[in-house]
This record gives C-alpha cells, structure tokens and sequence, in this order.
C-alpha cells in the first residue's frame, strides 16, 4: 500500500510525498529490536536494585564497584540521632544504611542521654544489629519505693515483673513486690509453720534464704538450714498454703536443686552425686540420671550440664550433658586436671537452630556447635569445633546471654565476650581496685549485663562498651529492670537503714 505526507513549503505551497508502508519483515526486524531494549533495560534496572539492595555502590574515587556492610539501628527510647564517622544521618532511630567494608565510628544521641558510641570494623555483605543501644539519662536520681529497718536477702525474676525481699533471715517472711506498673504494690507472705521442720525445737537457729524463681516468677525456691541440717522449700507466692517442703515430702537429701518449667512440682536435683528428677505433685523420685556430679546447671527444662567424675576411673574429671529421655549422660570432655588448681566449667544454649557448647578448662574456653548428641548415641561428633580463646588467669565463670548470641567469660576483673554471629571477640577489664572481689556478672536483659562491686549499680552491654554507674546500691542483693524498659530497680542503703529504689531509663 502507498500513501501520501503533505508538507508545508515557504511560499504557502502545499507539497505531497509518497512514501511506502513497511514489510512484515521490516516490522518484526523493528519489534524484534523493540523487545530486545525492553529486556535489557528490565535487566540493567534489575541487576541494578539487587546490587543496590546487595550493598554495592559505585566508589567515586577509584570507579569500583564495591559491597558494602549493612546496619540495622534501634535505641531505646528510639528518636535518637545517628552520626557515622562524624557525619549525621537525616534519619532517627530505628533507621538502616550501608557503609563500605572496614572500622567505623557509630553515635546515636538523643536529648537528655548520655552519648552511645562503638566503633566496628564491618565486613562487605553482612548485616550488623545495632539495636540493643539503651541510652542511660544523665540525671538519674534514686526514687525511693519502699523503706526498710534490715533486709537479709532480695531476689528479682529474670523478666523484671517481681522482686521478692526477706527482711529477716531467721523468719520465713516475705514482701512479694510488683514491678509491673508505675505504681508499686507489695503483699506480704509467711511460710505456715507446719511446712519447714523443727519449728518447735528449743535451741534450734533457724536460716532461710532465698536461691532462685522459677521461670514462670511464681515459684521461689528457698534453702532452709536448722542447726546443721538442711532443707529446700518451694515458696508459692501466690498461694502460700501451697509452699511444701521438697526435702521432707520425698525423703531426700538434697545439695542443690532447680526448677524446670514453671508448675513449681519439677525439679532436678543432686543428691550424693546422683542427678534425679523430682516431681512434687506425684511425689516421685526419678532413677540416677547421671553420676559422680560434683555441679550442674540446667537449660531451657531439660538439658543438664555437669561437671563430675568418671564412673570408670574416678581420678579422671568429666564434663558433659544429658537430655531427657537420653539412655545416659553424653561425655564432652575427659581430663586428668586436679580439681583444687583447675577449675572445669560447661554451658550450654541454642542460636538459630544450633546448639552451643561452652567449656573452660583452666585459662582456656573451647565452643563448639552443631547438634547434641543422638539419645543412645557415644558419639558426639555431632558438635563440632567453632573457636577457641585463652586467659592469663582461671576462667572462673561462663554464661550465655539469654537468646544465646553472647558468650561471657569472667576472670576477676578480666573479661572476655563473643558475638557468635560475627565470631567477634572483646576484652576489656574492671578498673578496680586489687583488694576488690567481683562477683560475677548477671544478665539484665538479652544485651546487657549488671554488677553491684563498690556497691555501685553499673550496667554494661553484652561487650563491656558503654558502661554507666547507675546509682550507689547495696552487693549482692536484687536488681530488676521492668519489662517496658522505665524502670531499674535496686536494693540502696539509708541512713537509718535500707530502701527499695528505682531509677527512671525512660523520660517522661
């Protein structure tokens, strides 16, 4: 087919050309190639958001393309401003953003905190979490909850909900103190008489002191020690009639015990080295789990570590784990080590579907991952090799932060932290006097740690970075910090004796 163009000449003259309809073959040619820039545009935008989303970006000075590290960032309270190596980002916390690959000095600041700051050395495609930055206010005054003549002991739950305070340690006596709003209220309880023993018998000190809450924070385990013998109560405080006598009901003797779970009725125990399973409410006495235990822990509700002595060569110390249900206990380590100049210390955790492993014999701490051992199994290959460190003294306590993405080892005033996801290590060290014993490091909430030495209330991240002297506070009594984040509560010396104290973390 032919058709016509007119065009417009000077003159007004009116010009028509002839010009010829393209082929069919003319026309694919040019759909072809219409195609074609479309799938590749698509493609350079695609490839270009994934780069982008991958971290790349063109470096200006060399004309390279390079990843970068991504950063995840969250206070509490968030609105904080973020400044990396002294330039100010546009976004407040939470925010994200990417640098290159290397050491990078972080800030984030908010009004009326104090200044957070970590320098890291980041690595090309990973993905850094700084999220557990609590900013500490500058002022920060004790606010008094309670008033006290004595207090013998206090004790918090792990997630801040309850602090349970014993005013004399020779009266079963307690004050239940509810953190859970701003406005504190407190019960108190008292052991009926009828469940610890020799209650009436002339001559007899008696001692209670409280050992550690359940993990629902209803239960509370208590020690009770009449003359030279010892028993261990279950304090219910919810419903005090129902406290029993653990010791009593089964007719054991018992050196150390804990909770599993939160029924208050199951518990574990070592009893002349043997490790059994107690449950109160059917009033059973499980069969030796594992022998010649010297100590043992328990995570989650059912997996022990210990530490003891071969059955087959009781000059050998053993370190190991068992699980419910096992056929027996699962050896980790063998060693010849006399137990009076070498200490052996074992825990255990889960990140990310993995199973941790730690183990200090002497100055050195191996981890190892993978999975615990089959049920019947000897072989415990399955937990192979993560990494290795070393002290110049005694490891003399190890822990894993509750979500198990921190491992912390304490020397006295030595420390050592490992983040398992980067495989990054930190030491750091207590500037404290010689004469000064530090006790060890509690977890206040997944990130952060607490000591009370000095009598100073000081909390620290998982690394020892940002350590902040909250409030002067009495050693070794209960520190709580409540679940919004508002409140940290503590146990402070008066002048006519003690107080329960709170500071606030989060301005109004």
């Amino acid at each position: 087919m032919q058709g016509f163009d007119q065009k417009m000449c000077s003159g007004g003259i009116i010009v028509y050309t002839m010009y010829r309809r393209p082929t069919k073959r003319q026309q694919t040619i040019r759909q072809v190639i219409t195609y074609i820039a479309m799938t590749v545009s698509v493609l350079v935008i695609v490839t270009g958001v994934t780069l982008i989303l991958l971290g790349y970006r063109l470096d200006t000075n060399n004309g390279q393309l390079e990843q970068g590290a991504f950063l995840q960032f969250e206070t509490v309270p968030s609105g904080a401003t973020i400044t990396i190596d002294g330039q100010t980002l546009s976004a407040r916390t939470p925010a994200k953003n990417t640098v290159r690959a290397g050491t990078h000095t972080f800030v984030m600041q908010r009004d009326g905190y104090e200044t957070w700051q970590k320098t890291l050395d980041v690595k090309a495609g990973t993905l850094t979490w700084l999220n557990y930055a609590r900013l500490v206010p500058k002022d920060r005054p004790a606010q008094t909850v309670a008033a006290y003549a004595t207090i013998a002991g206090s004790l918090a739950t792990a997630d801040g909900k309850t602090m349970l305070i014993q005013k004399q340690a020779s009266v079963p006596t307690f004050d239940v103190v509810d953190l859970r709003s701003d406005d504190v209220k407190t019960s108190t309880i008292t052991i009926p008489t009828t469940v610890y023993s020799s209650v009436t018998t002339a001559g007899v000190a008696h001692t209670f002191a409280i050992d550690k809450w359940d993990d629902g924070g209803r239960y509370a385990l208590l020690s009770h020690t009449f003359g030279d013998k010892k028993e261990w109560l279950t304090l219910d405080t919810r419903d005090v009639a129902a406290s029993k006598n653990v010791t009593k009901v089964l007719d054991l003797d018992i050196s150390s015990i804990v909770f599993s779970g939160t029924s208050g009725n199951i518990l574990y125990a070592l009893s002349n080295g043997d490790i059994r399973k107690l449950d109160l409410s059917a009033g059973t006495i499980s069969r030796s789990l594992v022998t010649h235990v010297t100590n043992f822990d328990l995570f989650e509700t059912n997996v022990i570590t210990f530490v003891g002595m071969d059955p087959a060569d009781t000059t050998k110390r053993v370190v190991g784990l068992y699980r419910e249900g096992d056929t027996g206990a699962h050896i980790l380590r063998t060693t010849q080590s006399d137990a009076a100049t070498t200490p052996l210390h074992i825990v255990t955790s889960r990140y990310f579907n993995q199973d941790y492993v730690a183990i200090a014999e002497g100055t050195k701490v191996d981890i190892v991952r993978g999975s615990y051992p089959s049920s019947a199994a000897d072989d415990t290959t399955s937990l192979l090799p993560f990494t290795s460190f070393t002290f110049g003294t005694n490891v003399d306590r190890l822990s894993f932060s509750p979500d198990g993405d921190y491992l912390l080892a304490q020397s006295g005033v030595q420390f050592t932290s490992l983040d398992i996801e980067h495989e990054r290590f930190n030491n750091y060290t207590v500037d404290v006097d010689s004469s000064v014993t530090v006790a060890p490091f509690k977890w206040l909430d997944t990130d952060h740690t607490w000591s009370d030495y000095t009598n100073q209330l000081t909390i620290r991240e998982f690394d020892g970075a940002n350590a902040a002297m909250i409030n002067q506070s009495v050693t070794g009594q209960g520190v709580a910090l409540t679940q919004n984040g508002r409140w940290l509560y503590s146990v402070g010396k008066t002048e006519t004796g003690y107080q329960l104290q709170r500071v606030r973390m989060i301005l109004p």
